[in-house]
């Protein structure tokens, strides 16, 4: 995959992303800061995503509140499906993941 094709990929995951997040803000459940940080956290877990030969970008969701990551989707194996939890923990500030991602 080009490097302008993956950057396409993660341009479009934020935008998606943002619009829903920041209903957290507008309904009172966060802050801006915090919406801000978990934003970051998204962004970064979605990057590495990319990065990574086993994750397959497309097939994972992820979601963030206060720290909390929410992770959904369908992908090919248990092995993908855990592997997507361990990078997700590896970012910083990530304070629990909940790992929903079904195996095909």
């Amino acid at each position: 995959m080009s490097p302008a094709s993956l950057s396409r990929r993660l341009l479009l995951a934020v935008v998606l992303s943002a619009s829903v997040a920041a209903c957290d803000v507008f309904e009172g459940r966060q802050g801006v800061t915090a919406y801000a940080d978990d934003s970051t956290i998204t962004n970064s877990i979605r990057a590495r995503y990319l990065e990574d030969p086993m994750v397959h970008f497309g097939e994972v969701g992820v979601t963030t509140l206060n720290g909390n990551v929410r992770l959904t989707g369908r992908v090919n194996s248990e092995r993908e499906r855990q592997r997507a939890a361990q990078i997700a923990r590896e970012v910083k500030g990530v304070r629990a993941v909940n790992n929903e991602i079904a195996v095909r």
